[in-house]
């Protein structure tokens, strides 16, 4: 039962179980948040263009985009992507969300060294991801008796699935360091005041969750897979 070994309910169903918590502490902290309107009435868009105007970005450019909490920067377009309830919303959390994805505008301009590594490394991330799994599989299986051949896939499944957790690792930074430059510039430039700092924190560090429970989710397929090589 490939799918529902020891090394998946030892290691795997754990982390899976800490990503779903994650995913809903996200969203309970985002709907709560949402529904308290910023004291500066002002947009997540207009926020994001003001942050970006600020520390003279002006050649990126803040869009909407479709989906509910889809926002992201796209370093090859120069963009700061926000999702309708972002870029229209006066919130709380409309403001953090907005501020966070300036952040990562901020950390491309600045040559901010792991962005740059997690942006170096996504299409290995990517090929590890899709082909990890496949290439220990077909391993697995060849792997009976002396199967050379077997074990050497397997081997190299687990090689590229390192490249996913790599990329996993070096967004904790990125994501934490924008994170802290969006409060500051919030704080800062009087978008958000007193107590409506902490709402937009709650938010950012509830989304923060998700990227470690990312992190732990690739680490117990890793070593899952260490796993299964080792005893077979």
């Amino acid at each position: 039962m490939w799918f529902f070994d020891s090394g998946f309910i030892i290691f795997v169903l754990p982390a899976m179980l800490f990503a779903l918590y994650a995913q809903a502490k996200v969203k309970s902290a985002y709907y709560r948040y949402s529904q308290i309107a910023a004291r500066s009435r002002l947009s997540g868009g207009q926020v994001a263009r003001e942050l970006l105007r600020h520390a003279g970005l002006d050649d990126v450019r803040v869009l909407q985009t479709e989906g509910n909490l889809t926002d992201h920067y796209d370093p090859r377009s120069r963009e700061v992507k926000l999702s309708a309830p972002v870029f229209q919303g006066n919130s709380l959390a409309s403001l953090g969300i907005a501020a966070h994805e300036v952040g990562h505008a901020l950390q491309h301009a600045g040559g901010y060294a792991p962005l740059a590594i997690r942006n170096a490394i996504v299409p290995l991330a990517g090929f590890g991801s899709r082909a990890a799994f496949p290439l220990f599989f077909i391993g697995f299986l060849f792997s009976a008796g002396e199967g050379t051949l077997g074990f050497l896939l397997m081997d190299i499944g687990i090689a590229v699935f390192f490249f996913a957790v790599l990329f996993q690792a070096v967004t904790l930074p990125v994501e934490f360091n924008a994170s802290r430059r969006a409060l500051a510039s919030l704080a800062g430039g009087g978008y958000l005041q007193g107590h409506e700092i902490d709402g937009a924190r709650e938010v950012l560090n509830a989304a923060a969750l998700t990227y470690i429970a990312a992190m732990a989710v690739a680490l117990a397929q890793l070593f899952r897979l260490l796993f299964l090589r080792n005893r077979h």
